[in-house]
């Protein structure tokens, strides 16, 4: 079995959205081709009340999927649909904007650690002017898978990792993605652990180290925290942890749509037309309707 070697490696950066609320970049913006089905990974995590306070107050999107994992903390969520949604610790929220959707996302503490990750999906062109939707996952729906020395947690899409004791596990997440089949796993590696996870060949796979340092492939390929790897198209994933901390990653695949990806700001199309009309419709306030 081949593995996937490290083509690309990014360091996140620091920048703000929102009422100011400062948040790390893992990646988004030129190229996007290259992360394809994903647009955007964003780290938000502060004990400074200061730093997340002002939230995201309402604003549109068009035309992809927001997954808002949350670590510690508490978000509330509030859209045109008159959803409300609580997020707190472990919990996952799936919304997809489609053809439009206005919400808002505001802190629900004054007061102590707030992390979490918010990853951005494209949707086809067949499905971006569909219906919204939203789903808030609790974490006690999101399976936790314990193996040697290594913890999964899958939020979605569905494989096989072995450990390093050679057993071999079926990982299902809690939700499941037609289109880009989107694989999105939270995992842990204690010292001395490692995983091999299995991948479709066609699909485009990232590794995102959020706390401690992994080894990536066959040739240990160290991804230091606040660093996303992208990749080689082909084999599995081989993760590994030599250092005496725990080391934590996201790993996120899907299969690329390999169509024109036109963004400005909250919407993402296929063509400057259609981001043209995605913006009249708001200004006219039709986006939802």
């Amino acid at each position: 079995m081949s593995n996937r070697t490290v083509v690309e490696q990014l360091q996140g950066r620091a920048t703000s959205d929102g009422d100011g609320v400062k948040l790390l970049r893992v990646f988004g913006g030129p190229r996007p081709e290259r992360f394809d089905p994903f647009l955007m990974l964003d780290e938000f995590g502060s004990e400074e009340a200061s730093d997340y306070i002002g939230g995201f107050p309402p604003h549109p999107h068009r035309g992809f999927e927001t997954v808002t994992y949350m670590l510690q903390g508490k978000m509330e969520h509030r859209d045109h649909m008159k959803n409300v949604g609580l997020l707190a610790d472990g919990d996952v929220q799936w919304m997809t904007a489609a053809k439009g959707i206005i919400h808002s996302e505001m802190p629900r503490q004054t007061e102590g650690k707030m992390r979490g990750f918010q990853l951005w999906v494209n949707l086809p062109s067949k499905a971006k002017m569909g219906p919204a939707h939203y789903d808030d996952i609790a974490a006690d729906r999101i399976p936790v898978y314990e193996l040697n020395g290594a913890t999964v947690k899958a939020i979605a899409g569905a494989t096989e990792v072995t450990d390093n004791a050679a057993k071999t596990h079926a990982i299902k997440g809690v939700t499941q993605v037609v289109d880009t089949e989107v694989l999105y796993l939270d995992v842990h590696l204690t010292e001395g652990a490692s995983v091999n996870i299995s991948l479709a060949d066609s699909h485009n796979t990232l590794v995102y180290t959020y706390d401690g340092t992994a080894a990536i492939g066959p040739q240990n390929t160290p991804a230091p925290a606040q660093t996303v790897s992208r990749l080689s198209e082909a084999g599995s994933l081989q993760l590994s942890n030599s250092a005496a901390e725990v080391t934590r990653v996201l790993v996120i695949a899907g299969k690329p749509l390999r169509e024109p990806i036109v963004q400005y700001g909250p919407f993402v199309m296929n063509t400057q037309e259609e981001i043209n009309q995605a913006i009249a419709d708001y200004q006219a306030g039709v986006l939802t309707d």
